[in-house]
């Protein structure tokens, strides 16, 4: 299953976030291994500038969904740690963008 997440920028943190998201490409092998835990198959993450500010656009792929948060909270992984406390501070409001569009095949999550 894929979800999309949307979620303002802070003012004055695109920087400290696309260091992060930087990171986060060199340390592949780390986030790799916190997919395991999360049934996470992708993720991928973009910055949209609007009007009203930057906003960051963020893709995932999981088998399960709830699982994949669950295990996020609970990870003792010190990348999920580290990425927490970045996003923390780099991210503002949740935009709630429902899909107008969505079909899979039956049977695959």
């Amino acid at each position: 299953m894929m979800k999309l997440s949307f979620r303002r920028v802070r003012a004055g943190k695109e920087a400290r976030l696309r260091d992060w998201l930087a990171e986060l490409s060199v340390r592949a092998d780390e986030v790799r291994a916190t997919f395991v835990d999360e049934t996470v198959r992708s993720e991928q993450a973009f910055l949209v500038h609007t009007v009203d500010g930057l906003v960051l656009v963020y893709a995932v792929e999981a088998s399960d969904l709830e699982c994949a948060r669950d295990a996020f909270e609970r990870s003792p992984h010190a990348i999920d740690a580290e990425h927490k406390r970045v996003m923390s501070e780099c991210l503002g409001d949740r935009f709630d963008i429902p899909p107008l569009y969505s079909v899979a095949l039956k049977g695959i999550a």
